[in-house]
């Protein structure tokens, strides 16, 4: 039987930090050729990213009369673009220039006849810098990057479980390349108030749509600055009394400046049960937020 170190290996932040910032440039690159071309769906769910038995694809984007999709193998470390008319390129994953990645990952779909544009500034990141110039991002360390798609393929898993479980609009389980996280929302049923923040090279439009109804959104987050890999819930709009209510596991806690609860990643890993902390912690924190919020739960949950 395989243990816990197996399924939910270890993820140091600070020992993969330069590959985890280079390859959230290298899928913004991807996920914006889907949002070049995919039809606007609510909330911006055209977008994301979804995890694979070996990576992260972008699902079959249309492009004229074919569709063709872009997939992250973290396992032989390729990118591979494949058309419905059978053909395919790609290119290796390795340590290489974010401008670098751009450029070939262009040249490769225009061997295909797959010629797109796209804003090349990314977003959510501080300081950003356009793909076709940046040469600051430029590590990828295979084992690390294999180790973060293997804790996507373990929280897919049970996200999955935890949508099942209700009745109402809720999102498939998205990969977003903007804010580099693993997420599942969802739904009251009801609008809510127009959304007041940006991220960074983000219009505020873009969030207003992303948050144009009442929502309880949890995911899964590789870490950033001072704080490693974690789980985090949030609702939105925040009821009065959200961040003092009480949830599962004791490992877990309000942090005031994300304004979400948070699961600390290796709290959740070192329990020999961690699968069932894992949920505790997406439905405790979600039935403090649909009960302060007072949701129709009896019409949205599976009983």
């Amino acid at each position: 039987m395989r243990g816990n170190a197996d399924v939910w290996p270890s993820l140091p932040f600070a020992e993969w930090q330069d590959t985890c910032a280079t390859l959230q440039l290298w899928t913004q690159v991807v996920g914006k050729i889907r949002l070049a071309q995919a039809p606007m769906i609510n909330h911006w769910w055209q977008v994301p990213l979804y995890v694979t038995a070996r990576g992260l694809t972008t699902s079959p984007i249309p492009f004229g009369a074919i569709s063709f999709q872009i997939d992250f193998d973290f396992v032989d470390h390729r990118l591979v673009i494949a058309t419905s008319e059978g053909r395919s390129a790609g290119l290796t994953l390795e340590p290489r220039p974010v401008a670098d990645f751009y450029r070939e990952l262009m040249a490769q779909m225009k061997k295909l006849g797959i010629s797109v544009k796209i804003w090349t500034m990314p977003v959510e990141i501080p300081d950003a810098i356009p793909f076709e110039i940046d040469r600051v991002h430029a590590s990828y360390d295979k084992d690390y990057a294999n180790r973060f798609w293997r804790i996507l393929v373990q929280c897919d898993r049970v996200f999955k479980q935890f949508r099942s479980r209700f009745l109402g609009k809720v999102s498939p389980i998205h990969f977003f390349w903007g804010s580099f996280d693993l997420a599942v929302t969802r739904f009251s049923g009801r609008p809510a108030p127009d959304h007041p923040g940006t991220a960074p090279h983000v219009a505020n439009w873009v969030m207003r749509e992303a948050y144009s109804h009442e929502v309880s959104s949890c995911g899964f987050w590789p870490g950033g600055g001072a704080m490693g890999p974690a789980f985090y819930s949030y609702a939105y709009p925040q009821a009065p009394g959200f961040p003092e209510a009480t949830v599962k596991p004791s490992s877990a806690f309000w942090n005031a400046n994300l304004g979400e609860f948070i699961l600390p990643y290796d709290a959740m890993r070192q329990d020999h049960s961690a699968d069932d902390r894992l949920l505790e912690f997406l439905e405790s924190t979600y039935a403090a937020a649909a009960g302060l919020a007072q949701w129709d739960r009896t019409a949205l949950e599976r009983r």
